[in-house]
């Protein structure tokens, strides 16, 4: 069972006091980081002049597929069908849940036929089911970022519900600043997921 907003909080003053500031997670390092501290005060970064796009790994001129070259990582799987692959990240996040839906074939999300993109319709709603009644979450929020990897995948986040400024895109920055929470629950979790969404397909891994 996931924590509750009192847990978290909890760990969260046991680390640095209730007045305590938690430490910059590496992405505030990240070249597409938009803030900077200019005398003292959070500011926009410059924007930068228009230049060529980088090309993604898995496509021409950019680095080889790294879902395509070494699989998916089995200690990782969560849950499997012939044309899907749900991960999770090797530990837990600072989010109860945190986990990536990608396809088994290598596709970007424009390339996906009418069958696929109802099975992934189809999926992301039976996830999003599962995750938001497990007890203590609030959320769970959806997200396709496709400027790193030409291979689709689709991000799942999941918030603890009733901490009150962990909402909307920024629960992603929270993920990375929040003390990740215990392993045993957050595998106990994996498990109630991944066998849940099997009763639909697939096969249960975690």
């Amino acid at each position: 069972m996931p924590e509750s907003a009192e847990e978290v909080y909890a760990r969260v003053v046991a680390a640095v006091g209730e007045d305590g500031h938690l430490p910059m997670p590496d992405l505030g390092e990240w070249d597409v980081f938009p803030w900077q501290a200019v005398d003292g005060a959070v500011v926009p970064k410059v924007l930068p002049a228009p230049a060529d796009e980088p090309a993604r790994a898995g496509e021409e001129g950019g680095k080889p597929c790294g879902q395509c070259a070494s699989g998916f990582p089995p200690e990782r799987v969560v849950w499997e069908d012939e044309h899907w692959v749900l991960t999770h990240f090797g530990e837990p996040s600072g989010a109860p849940l945190q986990l990536m839906l990608h396809t088994r074939e290598h596709l970007d999300m424009p390339d996906l036929g009418d069958d696929l993109a109802s099975e992934l319709g189809r999926i992301t709603v039976r996830l999003t089911r599962i995750i938001e009644n497990l007890p203590n979450i609030g959320r769970v929020h959806s997200n396709r970022w496709g400027d790193g990897s030409a291979h689709f995948h689709l991000w799942f986040f999941a918030r603890t519900e009733r901490l009150a400024t962990i909402l909307g895109s920024y629960a992603v920055e929270w993920s990375e600043i929040l003390p990740p929470g215990p392993e045993g629950v957050w595998r106990e979790d994996l498990h109630t997921v991944a066998t849940k969404l099997a009763n639909w397909g697939g096969d249960a891994r975690a």
